[in-house]
């Protein structure tokens, strides 16, 4: 299983340098798990960015992935990945989704270089 943090997902739709790391994971819809925190940091990003219409194709090609939602357990285990690793709220449930399925977490933000369960690629210039 993979999941890919919003700087992938951004990456991905903006046809970046990166793109071509994070297309193929992307790609296999079958293995990929969004977390419903991921959702809102890319439609946010596209609607101050792009407007509603791209904001909106985005979110509809993301939850073609398995959607995890923030529950309980999840968050409070993102509260631990957090304080151990000193992650923003976000990183860390991101991080706590991966670890939790035993998914490989795909990213180009620094904060998780070195962390288990992650490929970090650093962002193209």
């Amino acid at each position: 299983m993979n999941v890919v943090d919003s700087s992938g997902w951004l990456e991905y739709f903006a046809d970046g340098p990166n793109a071509d790391i994070f297309q193929p994971v992307l790609r296999k819809t079958d293995e990929l798990l969004v977390p419903t925190i991921s959702l809102y940091e890319v439609s946010k990003k596209l609607l101050l960015e792009l407007g509603e219409e791209e904001a909106n194709w985005a979110i509809g090609v993301m939850m073609q992935g398995r959607v995890v939602p923030l529950d309980e357990g999840l968050a409070l285990f993102a509260s631990r990945i957090s304080v151990t690793y000193k992650l923003p709220m976000a990183d860390s449930v991101i991080l706590a989704t991966a670890i939790q399925f035993d998914a490989m977490l795909w990213t180009q933000d620094a904060d998780f270089d070195g962390l288990p369960n992650v490929r970090y690629f650093p962002k193209a210039s």
